[in-house]
């Protein structure tokens, strides 16, 4: 499952927003239904996570963590702690709920952002500006892609 583009959208007055249709098909054809919301670790956005995509990081997390290391166990309780389980409505829109809003920085417009097997849901004017400047993303990409034979 492999999620692509860059897609603007609308919340509502009550946080609702549509699911753009190309992720919609996408999940559809791979027989999900459900999506994982929560708060991206790293940036200031949504992350959404088809159901078997988050069960595989959940399995991925506790396999490294210990259950019996209490640092272990509060990096588990606040990853978990911050998700919600979301469900499409008939017209394909679900709800951000106000603390999810607000902890993304969401007034009314956002962007999805397709992310190969996730979708990050941003403030649009936070994505008006490149996330990395053309010349360090080369120098990042070529970092990573160009140190090995392929």
């Amino acid at each position: 499952m492999r999620f692509l583009g860059n897609i603007e959208a609308k919340t509502d007055a009550k946080g609702r927003v549509f699911l753009p249709a190309t992720f919609r098909k996408v999940l559809q054809a791979s027989g999900q239904e459900a999506l994982i919301m929560r708060k991206d670790v790293f940036q200031d956005c949504l992350k959404l996570y088809p159901e078997s995509v988050w069960n595989e990081q959940m399995d991925l997390l506790r396999g490294r963590l210990n259950r019996y290391n209490r640092q272990h166990q509060a990096i588990m309780r606040q990853f978990v702690s911050d998700a919600e389980r979301i469900e499409l409505d008939g017209n394909g829109r679900f709800l951000i709920n106000k603390r999810y809003l607000q902890l993304a920085g969401i007034s009314r417009d956002v962007k999805f952002l397709g992310m190969d097997d996730t979708i990050e849901i941003w403030a649009a004017e936070k994505t008006e500006q490149p996330f990395m400047d053309v010349d360090s993303f080369g120098q990042a990409l070529e970092e990573v892609m160009g140190s090995e034979e392929l």
